[in-house]
């Protein structure tokens, strides 16, 4: 190893790795130079690494159902109100679209390049430093106020069967997910496995049970044959389109929440024993995951629930009331299984707010690691934990207490903004990570041939992702500006899209601190080498990397 420059020391007492070094291969790549940012897949070798305990069926679970929680079972409440049925689908396949772009584009790069921080550091390399440190920061903050929300959704879907003090509950939940960190990645896999299996089950048989209601099949459901009654019975109030454009509008901030999380699986193939074989998998896999979880699930729900039910009304964000799924078990007129539905959304809920932990702490630490926070968020415990962005994050969970003061609804909300746009942001920002990728590859004189993964949709769906980030974000900016029922409102508006100028101050910020005044890496100075993985053919399941020989972990950086 040859080294040179100034070392310092690491939270644990030892020597870290001077700037301007080189490690040896095995051990991982390090190149840092100061006043830059770069990729490190593994960090200092003297520090201990992120754990790769993820499987192949903890990675497909990830993808799956890895964030079915409050947005689709409770947040399609007010989207179905305000839209209509028709625009709810409509809103939620145009989302879909995106985000199928999205994750093929992602599971090409991150097949590549599975490291540490994922697409804030595809954004730092292919799109411009800056803004790869303000789409970090952006997600893991959003991620962070996150947290509070579903932990406070979950003890309201309580408050379904019993008037309890909800401030209890939300030291019940927040206890659980502090014990599960203990547990490291593997902890989170197995929640999230065991809770996607549930989640999956019920929207299977939601969706069985909603094609039976539909039909007329339910004795003790005095409505008969439904068909599309719904969407076509003006005269009492019920329509396919609510509220016109605005309306179908309205939507997309909706299902931008519900699929908010999906992005995790790329996040993951870091700690993935073999992303070469899961990843790919698992990115496949979401297709599924939008067209039966999320599209059918609310297709058959808007077609058996009046969409002019004033149940539906104020049930977004920490008010809800009710969830529509369960009002359609309920006006079926089925004694117990609203119950059993309410008890499945309770626990949906807490698997994203496991996904939350999972998805700022991470970021957190491989922004430090970057030399973009921080250092003492970079630390990982012997066990491959990152202990301070987990306890940071545990911290913040704690903001759900403000429920219980008078005017913590309105802090809430104001929370909440800073997420408004961070799933837009990152998911165009891996959209044209990949288009940029690809040019710099092409320049390169390196063939697509030599892809460990390929995808699918190639460049031409990355740039579909990227319009319809665009005009996702078009139509929101419509819709917070010219709010539905009421005059255009300040407050309003920036509750919706504070999180814009936020991320360009972020961006701006970046800029002056390292006076780098360049705009987007050029094509020829672009690194492709830096922290890819060659792997061997090795199992997933059945023979975990840790128990193999070092020859079978191989796991190499090249510059």
């Amino acid at each position: 190893m040859a080294s040179n420059g100034d070392s310092e020391k690491l939270p644990d007492g030892s020597k870290a790795a001077p700037i301007n070094a080189t490690h040896d291969v095995d051990k991982g790549v390090l190149h840092e130079t100061k006043g830059s940012t770069h990729d490190i897949e593994e960090g200092d070798h003297r520090q201990a690494k992120l754990s790769r305990g993820l499987q192949g069926r903890h990675m497909q679970m990830i993808a799956i159902g890895g964030s079915i929680g409050a947005g689709l079972f409770v947040g399609s409440g007010s989207a179905l109100q305000s839209g209509g049925p028709a625009s709810l689908v409509l809103g939620f396949i145009i989302i879909g679209v995106m985000l199928l772009c999205t994750v093929q584009a992602l599971g090409e790069l991150a097949v590549l390049y599975p490291v540490n921080g994922a697409f804030y550091v595809y954004g730092v390399r292919f799109i411009d430093p800056a803004w790869g440190f303000a789409m970090g920061w952006q997600y893991a903050i959003g991620w962070l106020v996150t947290l509070p929300f579903e932990i406070t959704a979950a003890g309201i879907t309580i408050d379904y069967w019993h008037h309890y003090n909800i401030g209890i509950w939300i030291a019940v939940f927040l206890t659980t997910l502090i014990i599960v960190q203990f547990f490291g990645v593997k902890g989170y896999g197995e929640v999230e496995f065991v809770l996607g299996v549930i989640k999956i089950v019920a929207v299977l048989g939601f969706i069985i049970f909603g094609i039976i209601v539909d039909c007329g099949g339910i004795p003790g459901d005095d409505r008969g044959y439904i068909g599309f009654r719904y969407w076509d019975d003006a005269e009492h109030g019920n329509k396919a389109f609510r509220n016109g454009f605005k309306g179908f509008c309205s939507v997309f901030v909706t299902a931008a929440f519900a699929f908010g999380g999906t992005e995790l699986v790329g996040l993951a193939a870091a700690e993935a024993a073999n992303p070469r074989k899961s990843l790919p998998k698992a990115t496949k896999q979401v297709f599924w995951r939008i067209a039966g979880f999320y599209v059918v699930s609310l297709l058959i729900m808007g077609i058996i629930v009046p969409n002019n039910s004033p149940d539906l009304l104020n049930s977004s964000g920490a008010n809800t009331k009710a969830s529509p799924f369960v009002l359609a078990i309920k006006y079926a007129g089925v004694k117990g299984l609203p119950s059993v539905f309410n008890a499945v959304i309770t626990i949906s809920v807490m698997s994203v707010a496991n996904s939350c932990t999972y998805g700022s702490t991470r970021t957190m630490q491989a922004l430090a690691q970057g030399g973009m926070g921080p250092k003492f968020l970079a630390w990982i415990d012997k066990k491959g934990r990152p202990v301070w962005p987990v306890v940071i994050q545990m911290a913040f969970g704690l903001l759900a207490f403000i429920n219980e003061a008078a005017t913590g609804a309105t802090v809430f909300n104001w929370l909440l903004a800073l997420t408004g746009l961070s799933s837009f942001f990152v998911w165009g920002s891996i959209c044209y990570s990949h288009i940029r990728f690809r040019a710099g590859w092409k320049a390169a004189g390196r063939s697509l041939d030599d892809l460990p993964f390929r995808s699918q949709l190639g460049v031409y769906g990355s740039w579909v992702g990227v319009f319809l980030v665009v005009l996702c974000m078009a139509a929101t900016f419509y819709v917070d500006l010219f709010p539905l029922h009421s005059d255009p409102d300040p407050e309003v508006f920036f509750e919706g899209y504070i999180a814009l100028p936020i991320a360009l101050a972020l961006f701006a910020f970046w800029k002056l601190w390292t006076r780098d005044w360049s705009l987007m890496v050029k094509v020829r100075d672009m690194d492709l080498d830096s922290g890819r993985r060659e792997f061997e053919d090795i199992p997933d399941d059945d023979e975990p990397e840790r128990k193999m020989s070092v020859g079978r972990r191989l796991s190499r950086a090249v510059f």
